[in-house]
């Protein structure tokens, strides 16, 4: 069993940068892979970035390529999402989720999820 609690989502300005965390409950965090998801008011729920056990496999939806950085930190049992350059697209609530196995990364079908975190980016 996984529980997350996402924090740091706040207002920002345009082009602004925002950092979030994602903190998680279990001895075995780092068996998970953990993926960020938003999703604004009407939308569905849509794929961010994902990361494997450690750094070394990450991942990102082709809209926040190379203006936002997915890390972990498993002796802490943290995951963090730095989010650069950002858009009032970006807007939304943002959600860490978690799971075992390695397979359908982008899809909502995760395990474990986070209450979420709000951010919103004004232009």
């Amino acid at each position: 069993q996984v529980q997350l609690v996402e924090s740091g989502g706040a207002l920002v300005q345009a082009g602004g940068s925002l950092r979030l965390s994602c903190a998680a409950s279990g001895r075995t965090f780092s068996r998970y892979v953990v993926g960020w998801f938003r999703q604004a008011p009407g939308t569905e729920r849509e794929f961010v970035a994902v990361i494997g056990w450690s750094d070394a496999m990450t991942s990102y939806a082709g809209s926040v390529k190379g203006r936002f950085t997915i890390s972990r930190d498993n002796a802490k049992n943290m995951v963090y999402l730095q989010m650069n350059s950002l858009k009032p697209e970006d807007t939304g609530v943002y959600y860490c989720a978690a799971k075992e196995t390695v397979a359908e990364l982008t899809t909502t079908r995760y395990d474990y999820w986070g209450q979420g975190t709000q951010v919103t980016v004004s232009s």
